[in-house]
């Protein structure tokens, strides 16, 4: 069987991950690595800072932060190249990319599929799935304590920020805190860029520290968890409880999410996806009949 030509745009915590994850993918195969500079990469694997320089590719990861997406995703399905992101920012913006890509992918004959992380992503699932088995109730979701990387990134693109970490901490039925820990570099005033922090919307709907450190090493964690409940009702039978629980390495799970829907994008007909618009069986290796045998 061919294998799935895949290429990795970025080489941070994400595509470190994809690129380990790719190597012990039987039905896939690693084309390269996309950096801006092509100086340090994976060892014996091509670097370059176009996909011109790796022959035929299926498929795009990009592992990239979220709002660097909306530009680089285009210049893949433009070349009829497959993209997958792991665009985190819910809502309306996450709708407006979907919409935006799906027609970008239709005119290239490509396939997108957005938010293909845990959350949006696999947690978008379960929540669907809970909704379906108790139709009416409330669904409540609380991360951490961990660290969030899309939350993190945001932090370090602040101008005077040598780096950060953002710490999510669960205060129950879907209210976070978010504990941000940044080092400065020489000369930048602490409490105006706390307020630019504060002020960017992926923090707004969350209660926000920003807290000034000498050095992150205490602080870095790639650890994160997440639990899922809904409580309603299925038809007559009230009081349902439902409930996930889960601990992750983040980046590696993120990675092994967005492989997973590259394979997918090979099953599905042009257009833009939500990981949770995906049949769960297009995103395992196999034939249909194989893995119905196995899992059903």
């Amino acid at each position: 069987m061919k294998k799935i030509r895949v290429c990795v745009v970025g080489y941070g915590n994400v595509g470190r991950e994809a690129v380990e994850a790719l190597g012990q993918t039987p039905d896939m195969e690693l084309a390269g690595v996309i950096r801006r500079a092509t100086g340090e990469g994976p060892t014996g694997i091509p670097v370059a800072t176009g996909v011109e320089s790796f022959g035929p590719v299926d498929a795009a990861l990009l592992t990239i932060p979220s709002r660097i997406v909306p530009e680089a995703a285009p210049l893949y399905l433009r070349k009829g190249i497959n993209t997958i992101d792991g665009y985190d920012l819910q809502g309306e913006a996450m709708v407006e990319l979907r919409q935006n890509l799906d027609r970008l992918a239709r005119e290239g004959s490509a396939v997108a599929v957005t938010g293909a992380g845990w959350d949006p992503g696999t947690d978008s699932i379960i929540r669907m799935l809970f909704s379906a088995i108790a139709p009416v109730g409330i669904t409540c979701t609380d991360f951490g304590p961990g660290i969030s990387m899309g939350h993190s990134t945001m932090a370090r693109a602040i101008p005077g920020v040598r780096d950060a970490v953002a710490v999510t901490l669960p205060l129950g039925c879907g209210e976070h805190r978010r504990d941000i820990y940044v080092t400065l570099e020489q000369g930048a005033i602490f409490s105006e860029i706390a307020a630019k922090i504060k002020a960017d919307p992926l923090f707004k709907s969350s209660r926000t520290e920003v807290i000034r450190v000498d050095q992150l090493t205490p602080c870095k964690n790639r650890s994160h968890a997440v639990r899922i409940t809904r409580t309603g009702s299925s038809g007559s039978a009230h009081n349902q409880l439902l409930e996930l629980k889960m601990r992750i390495t983040n980046p590696a799970a993120a990675a092994q999410i967005m492989i997973s829907a590259a394979r997918a994008t090979m099953r599905l007909q042009p257009g833009s996806y939500l990981l949770g618009e995906i049949p769960p069986i297009d995103l395992l290796p196999g034939s249909r009949e194989a893995i119905i045998r196995k899992m059903v």
